[in-house]
């Protein structure tokens, strides 16, 4: 809120602590003076005593790591969470006052975040139990979108897509069951991670429907999003639902993504929404992605299960016994809904759940990601009056069928209708693609160079590239070169190129007679070395012992140290291969060297 910290990434709040010295009792304390209580975006606000208490803990954090910020990554970060999520010493309302409880203890994704160093600075408003696409069904007010005052913010995560847009946190949690982590970020230019059903615990939430929930994240750009997640996710125990990540799922996609997209969208009569999407289209293609329509009708039939069929019970099973004349009617119309469905209607709904999601799943593995609309249209507060419900699905088009068929996505800024406000899109991909969404998605924001959020702040530069959660990151120097013979051995365990780079200057490079295809050997010596090119490919966990089962004698897998002092796994090679070897050194690197038998 504060000046200062007005529309901060999670980098501009380390360099505010590391390199410039600021002190987060400062900022935090002026940046909680400075909200606005009487923001509806905001259901409650950290009181002195909550604020204090956490940067005492925030000291004892920082000297048990002796000082060292980076075993923080979220040192004096503030954060806002969605009022369905419990913080320990804080009313969870879930938007209904007449269900309003303190919390004992922190949901596990609040505990996780708070111990690298976060600071929780308020709870957010909702559509009530989390119930609606729309941010208007709240005793609380409704949330007006950050752009126009006028139209609505989508829901349910409303107030936390608020906050985050006008940039007074840089990031907040929110939850998705049928789009309320994707759409509101949609209407508020900016990016909605919705992760694999499994991966942030929902220990801790109010349950909208306990099987498909997830806790999501709101961040102004993806690699902020993407960092948060990492901190908050992970197996829980505690969760019945929570999933340990297989580690198999590609880390990375290529730089021309072959993207679905749906053929003769639906935009219920929106020109302007319709038009946005377009233009997004044609910059993708400019962005060097491939382009190919499908069938979208599966989809669409699994979209309309969840609130045209006995899912809806499941919302009816989580609000229990809660008094009708306490909810919002709108709500209580939809969970009352769910009385009329049996125990049989339950189980055929599940039958058709997954026939429909294997068939969306069997269209989505030819290609890297299906890339839709985050919302086909937006509505005026004034408006959902008249239509509620309706409105409320038509939102819905491209979200809800997301976690029923055990999906990943990630809503993006992609630009502006014609009347100035946003026009997100979302990327879509099967479970646990979540990296190679984010992977896409932080070199989409960074070609577009959009605004962040509301805050007019530009696009940051991107960060040098992180080794991808879940993979090895390996220095290739030969035959795996990109374009090279054996290239095929990453590329099949969906490994993504990371950079070129160099090694330290302690290399001999040679090449081995009698290898087929050609190979070289790297040595490290301890005179007369060099710097040899190598490529660097992040290869997932679970797919690199079939990668080093495949190298042959005398090649090995091992340590390998790069030219910025980096240690990575790489190829290295038995040095009794090397006595008969030619010594190619001289060239610099193997593509220099095979190009000069190639013109010889």
């Amino acid at each position: 809120m504060t000046q200062h910290t007005l529309g901060f990434t999670l980098s501009d709040w380390q360099q505010a602590y590391q390199q410039d010295k600021l002190s987060p009792t400062a900022l935090l304390s002026s940046l909680r003076n400075e909200l606005d209580s009487e923001d509806n975006a905001w259901i409650s606000l950290a009181s002195d005593a909550q604020l204090s208490a956490q940067l005492d803990t925030l000291e004892e954090l920082l000297n048990k790591a002796e000082g060292k910020f980076e075993s923080l990554p979220l040192y004096g970060v503030p954060f806002a969470i969605k009022d369905n999520i419990d913080a320990a010493g804080w009313n969870t309302t879930a938007a209904c006052p007449a269900f309003a409880h303190k919390a004992d203890d922190d949901a596990t994704v609040v505990a996780r975040l708070r111990a690298a160093g976060a600071i929780l600075i308020g709870k957010t408003n909702l559509d009530q139990f989390a119930t609606g696409l729309v941010g208007t069904r709240s005793p609380y007010g409704a949330v007006s979108n950050s752009f126009n005052p006028d139209y609505v913010s989508g829901g349910s995560s409303s107030g936390s897509a608020s906050v985050v847009a006008r940039g007074l946190v840089p990031f907040a949690l929110g939850t998705d069951t049928a789009g309320s982590g994707r759409v509101p970020a949609g209407f508020n230019n900016i990016v909605g991670l919705k992760p694999t059903r499994g991966w942030l615990s929902n220990t801790g939430l109010v349950p909208a429907c306990r099987t498909l929930d997830c806790i999501s994240v709101f961040a102004l750009t993806v690699a902020d999003a993407e960092i948060v997640a990492n901190v908050a996710g992970g197996f829980d125990p505690s969760d019945a639902y929570s999933r340990a990540n297989p580690c198999t799922a590609p880390v990375g996609l290529s730089t021309k993504p072959k993207l679905a997209i749906p053929a003769n969208p639906e935009f219920f009569g929106d020109t302007q929404m319709q038009a946005a999407f377009e233009a997004a289209l044609d910059k993708w293609q400019a962005f060097g992605a491939e382009l190919v329509e499908i069938d979208f009708s599966p989809f669409a039939e699994l979209a309309a299960q969840l609130y045209q069929g006995s899912w809806v019970a499941e919302r009816t099973v989580a609000v229990g016994e809660m008094d009708p004349d306490k909810m919002d009617p709108v709500v209580r119309g939809i969970v009352e809904g769910g009385h009329k469905y049996s125990a049989c209607d339950a189980y055929r709904a599940e039958y058709v759940r997954a026939e429909l999601s294997r068939q969306i799943n069997l269209i989505l593995a030819e290609f890297d990601a299906l890339l839709v609309p985050t919302s086909p249209t937006i509505r005026r507060i004034s408006e959902m009056a008249d239509e509620p419900v309706l409105y409320n699905s038509q939102f819905g088009t491209y979200t809800n069928f997301t976690n029923l068929a055990d999906l990943s996505a990630l809503a993006i800024p992609a630009g502006f209708r014609e009347d100035g406000l946003p026009a997100g899109v979302t990327l879509i991909a099967p479970a646990w693609h979540d990296h190679a969404l984010a992977e896409l998605g932080k070199r989409w924001q960074q070609a577009q160079a959009l605004p962040l959020g509301a805050t007019q702040k530009p696009c940051p530069t991107a960060p040098q590239a992180n080794q991808a959660p879940g993979s090895v990151r390996v220095a290739v120097v030969g035959a795996h070169l990109t374009g090279m013979p054996l290239n095929f051995q990453l590329t099949s365990r969906d490994a993504v190129l990371v950079e070129q780079t160099l090694t330290c200057p302690e290399y001999r490079l040679y090449a081995l007679p009698g290898t087929v295809p050609p190979k070289p050997g790297l040595a490290r010596v301890a005179q007369d070395g060099a710097q040899i090119i190598v490529e660097l490919w992040d290869i997932p966990l679970a797919r690199f012992g079939e990668f080093v089962a495949e190298i042959p004698p005398p090649l090995g897998i091992g340590n390998l140290q790069l030219a910025d002092g980096r240690w990575v796994k790489g190829f290295i090679c038995e040095p009794a291969a090397l006595a008969n070897a030619r010594d190619i050194t001289g060239f610099g690197g193997w593509r220099a060297f095979i190009a000069s038998l190639n013109a010889a």
